[in-house]
């Protein structure tokens, strides 16, 4: 027991090499994994956020004799101070550093501290709530110890890997594990979306925005969420791939504070059995596409309906979320082999990869004084707004951005999209607001959300 516990330790305490190798002395046996966490510790960081919220309350709440009876009342909102922690990894000397989206979420101040003791303020780049990524940079700072990145595409399961962050606030933790699983979706808490690295390395509250690093003290995630019924670690925790890191730190340099997606411009369906049978496939495999856009990069690659797409970058591909997923860590900009399989035959087509243009525009207008729904923002719709709001690809009409005060109570939502104005097509949201303008006595919308139509009448 002894001997194989030793030589567990012993990985992890190999010198920065190329490959993991086994000990070749006592010495190296003896060391653990310290020296890799003398190298990696010292670029995560602990991370002080506040952030002011508006929250409702009673006056009588803490009376113990009338609270029972003011219990679903309060007054009017207040403002309130919340703070959270959560952990940070710095990228790069010049203090450019990551973390999770919900650390830092409208935050107005953000205090970043290194296990060095010092300190920094701190300002967000670039943010995602998607993926629950963002970017900060550290005011002031210069030769900053940081973390190389390691291509997460590489990881195999069964590799040691070290958790490093600051749980329940305690201070720098580190907890060791192995890698449990790849490209797992749908399985982590919250808010973040896409696909994640498994882990058995205890995960906790505080070890959010953390670093996840193999035995070369690279970084090979950043730890998201856990998997947990008591909220503590069960050994299930789940860390964003550094690949995808990578493309949220190139964008941030490049300026933009709004991470953008390469788009597909396509609709697509997992291939199950039946209809692998039906396409003549040997196993269930891949997405078959049903809908391509008119100015698809995969339209202009030569795919069409019927095509079923099995890998992008030689990575397998078997969901829309997946490809989406492969093509942004191939990168904005590039081009990227999609295998597909098109009358029993595989073959290999470069795809550019490219964002949803925002053209023709969207021609922000709001309703004035006189329209039937005053103060309400309408969008024509182009191919940024269909992948912006998640709406289907042959939906025509105009797009409500904000329902303001009169469209709320009237059942209106952002995302529906108006069809028709009393029987009058809308195409564009100059027709709609005059549309909604010469409404008098009466309104009668034809509006789309998601899949389901539905037809709303009002007296005005």
């Amino acid at each position: 027991m002894f001997r194989s516990l030793c030589l567990i330790f012993a990985l992890a305490a190999v010198p920065l090499a190329a490959e993991t190798r086994v000990p070749t002395s006592q010495a190296e046996i003896s060391f653990g994994f310290a020296p890799l966490v003398k190298q990696a510790a010292p670029a995560v960081v602990n991370i002080y956020a506040k952030r002011v919220v508006q929250v409702q309350s009673s006056p009588f709440m803490n009376d113990p004799f009338f609270q029972d009876f003011f219990q679903g009342f309060s007054g009017p909102p207040r403002p309130q101070v919340q703070n959270s922690l959560g952990s940070g990894v710095i990228l790069a000397g010049d203090g450019l550093m990551v973390t999770n989206y919900h650390v830092v979420r409208e935050a107005t101040d953000i205090r970043v501290v290194l296990n060095d003791r010092r300190e920094y303020d701190a300002r967000v780049l670039l943010a995602d709530q998607e993926s629950d990524l963002a970017i900060l940079q550290l005011d002031g700072a210069s030769d900053m110890p940081h973390l190389p990145f390691r291509d997460s595409e590489s990881i195999e399961v069964g590799e040691l890997v070290l958790a490093i962050g600051n749980p329940f606030g305690v201070g720098q933790t580190v907890t060791s594990g192995i890698i449990s699983g790849l490209a797992r979706s749908g399985t982590a808490s919250g808010g973040a979306r896409g696909y994640f690295i498994q882990t058995d390395a205890p995960i906790n509250p505080g070890n959010s925005g953390g670093a996840l690093v193999d035995v070369n003290g690279a970084l090979v995630g950043i730890n998201t969420r856990i998997l947990t019924r008591s909220g503590g670690s069960n050994g299930i925790g789940f860390a964003i791939p550094s690949s995808l890191v990578q493309r949220f730190v190139e964008q941030a340099r490049d300026g933009h504070d709004k991470f953008q997606r390469p788009w597909a411009g396509m609709n697509g369906q997992p291939v199950d059995s039946d209809i692998a049978e039906s396409l003549g496939l040997a196993t269930p495999q891949g997405l078959v596409i049903s809908d391509l856009h008119e100015v698809s990069p995969f339209l202009a690659a030569g795919f069409q309906p019927g095509d079923v797409i099995v890998a992008v970058g030689g990575q397998a591909v078997n969901t829309p979320d997946e490809m989406i997923f492969r093509m942004t860590v191939a990168g904005l900009g590039n081009t990227v082999a999609v295998t597909r399989i098109r009358a029993g035959e595989a073959e290999a087509v470069a795809v550019a990869l490219m964002a949803a243009p925002d053209v023709p525009s969207r021609d922000a207008q709001t309703t004035g004084k006189r329209s039937a729904l005053p103060g309400m923002v309408l969008w024509s719709l182009n191919p940024a707004v269909l992948a912006e709001l998640g709406l289907p690809l042959s939906v025509d009409g105009v797009v409500v951005a904000d329902p303001g005060p009169a469209g709320a109570r009237a059942g209106l939502a952002r995302g529906d999209v108006l069809r028709s104005i009393n029987g009058e097509e809308v195409h564009d949201s100059t027709a709609a607001v005059a549309a909604l303008r010469k409404a008098s006595r009466r309104l009668t919308l034809d509006v789309q959300r998601g899949a389901r139509r539905v037809v709303m009448r009002f007296r005005l």
